[in-house]
């Protein structure tokens, strides 16, 4: 059963210590509420084996206040899970003891399980994910090889950034070397050469945050965002020009920026043994991965950025199917293939979300939607095509006036996100925000005829405005409007 009530979930990691609070088990829940405190678990497991009193007293701090604020939030059900650090502390019994205390029963899951349940995370973010997935925590590396919806081969590293930062290596050179070794006894070089590897945890997507900031991207966004594997190499130099800079480490990732050099090392050390195709961000991992393994096997293959557009357009839209309604209303004038279809269909279920808005920022307020909100299954160029079909629903006059952003498409998709915007203004209107103008009429291409059939009954709905948005319509596909009664 799919909870729908909020679920919290408690990650005990060896970097950080963090509640995330989800609007529930569904297929693409919502971020309700995310605290992290950086505790360092597993910052002296390498030279020492045990956690430190000090992190385990800013770990406990932390655990005392999300047991409060879960209680106070009413959440429906609270996972606890702990990874490497407290996996491998020689003294870690008496800390667990201490957060059963707390009224929290952690789990302490094995490598092996990480790294499956953050292969599921990028599955249930990214589902046609073909390649190998790498976790990166600050006590250890999870490889799992995921294709075809499914988790296969993984394995768990003791290369976690804080352990890392205590391997004795004389030059950064030495300890890239000493990695390469450890990747090459994986044996992952054959799952991985020539495929993506799905870069996750806070580390690696600081450097993917920092490359955005770097090459000045109109979308900082970090999910599906790519690097070329020679990347890095780059990234290192510049990494190193921002540290001798007075104000560079403010820069770099804020709390993450002292991890920052090894897990850039760590990155080089795969591209050098694995041999990826690309480095390929993920916003999932383990946390998502646990929710997603809870789904049934139909709701796994429900579309995660259709069924996050449809659940926001179906909050601040007029009636419920709103946006399928004006998709299968429009999509008989367009033959777009499946992977535009699909952006077309998330845009008409946004295409409501501005309606209450004033009218002068109709249109601002849906780029917005489209471009900032937090989606999954979607990249950068996919959010440039919703954003510039809600601009022209909303409408707003041409292009959308952001060049950057416009700029991440061809030409020609972004022709088509205005046409399939202007489609929807027309339904817009027709529908005046109710369902059966659109349940009784269609629209259709007839030769270099667009057509918008009406029964009789509906004749009177065809007014000045809709004749002129179907006119203009038209003239955007280089057709010549019509309408038919019968």
């Amino acid at each position: 059963m799919i909870q729908t009530a909020p679920v919290a979930i408690v990650d005990i990691g060896s970097n950080s210590v963090r509640l995330v609070v989800y609007s529930g088990a569904t297929r693409a829940p919502f971020v309700l509420f995310n605290e992290k405190v950086m505790a360092g678990l597993g910052r002296d497991m390498g030279t020492s084996g045990t956690l430190s009193d000090v992190a385990q007293a800013r770990a406990l701090s932390a655990l005392a206040r999300f047991r409060l604020l879960i209680a106070r939030m009413q959440v429906a059900r609270t996972r606890v899970f702990a990874t490497a650090a407290v996996r491998d502390a020689a003294n870690a019994a008496p800390f667990v003891a201490e957060i059963r205390k707390l009224g929290f029963e952690p789990e302490i899951l094995s490598g092996e399980e990480e790294g499956r349940l953050a292969a599921l995370g990028v599955l249930s973010g990214i589902p046609d994910a073909d390649g190998v997935v790498g976790d990166l925590g600050g006590g250890s590396l999870e490889l799992a090889d995921v294709a075809d919806g499914k988790v296969k081969r993984r394995i768990s590293l003791p290369l976690g950034v804080l352990r890392i930062a205590e391997m004795p290596a004389k030059t950064p050179a030495a300890l890239l070397r000493r990695l390469c070794r450890a990747l090459e006894k994986t044996d992952f070089a054959k799952a991985a050469a020539g495929r993506p590897f799905y870069m996750v945890g806070g580390s690696w997507r600081a450097l993917a945050q920092l490359d955005l900031e770097l090459t000045g991207h109109p979308l900082p966004i970090t999910h599906l965002h790519a690097l070329a594997p020679e990347r890095p190499i780059t990234l290192q130099r510049k990494l190193n020009a921002l540290l001798r800079k007075e104000d560079g480490a403010g820069r770099i990732g804020g709390t993450r920026g002292p991890t920052l050099p090894h897990a850039l090392l760590l990155l080089r050390a795969v591209v050098e043994t694995l041999r990826p195709a690309k480095l390929v961000a993920s916003a999932y991992g383990i946390r998502e991965g646990l929710l997603y393994d809870d789904l049934d096997a139909e709701t796994r293959r429900i579309d995660p950025l259709i069924a996050a557009t449809h659940e926001v357009g179906a909050r601040l839209g007029r009636f419920p199917q709103h946006g399928d309604l004006i998709d299968g209303w429009i999509g008989a004038i367009f033959d777009d293939a499946p992977a535009s279809a699909r952006i077309r269909r998330a845009a008409c279920h946004l295409s409501d979300v501005a309606w209450a808005a004033h009218p002068d920022f109709r249109a601002e307020r849906g780029v917005a939607f489209a471009l900032h909100a937090n989606w999954v299954g979607i990249d950068a160029p996919g959010r440039a095509l919703m954003a510039q079909t809600l601009y022209t629903s909303f409408g707003g006059s041409g292009e959308l006036p952001m060049p950057g952003v416009t700029g991440l498409c061809p030409p020609d998709a972004i022709r088509r996100a205005r046409h399939w915007g202007l489609a929807i203004r027309l339904a817009q209107r027709l529908s005046a925000g109710v369902a059966e103008p659109l349940q009784h009429s269609s629209l259709s291409v007839e030769g270099e005829r667009l057509v918008l059939w009406l029964p009789e009954s509906e004749a009177a709905s065809f007014g000045e405005t809709v004749e002129r948005r179907l006119r203009t319509l038209a003239n955007a596909l280089e057709k010549k409007s019509d309408f038919l009664f019968g």
